[in-house]
């Protein structure tokens, strides 16, 4: 899908979020709130995206030794 817009392994991260879903929905129920199960699911899944899209690396050369953090 080079070319469409469409980030490589995003597939993979649809088809994970569509489990925590699934997964949310079960916990719900077990909990009495499919809405709560739903809503800790969309969280998680949310979570996951940062940490997929970060662990990527889309940012060459962002890593700076003499930077602490403390400069704006």
């Amino acid at each position: 899908m080079a070319g469409s817009g469409w980030p490589r392994g995003r597939v993979q991260w649809l088809l994970g979020t569509a489990l925590l879903l699934a997964v949310g929905a079960l916990v719900g129920l077990v909990l009495g709130s499919i809405w709560l199960g739903l809503l800790l699911a969309a969280l998680v899944s949310i979570g996951w995206l940062i940490a997929y899209e970060s662990q990527r690396g889309r940012s060459p050369g962002l890593h700076d030794d003499d930077d602490d953090g403390a400069r704006l």
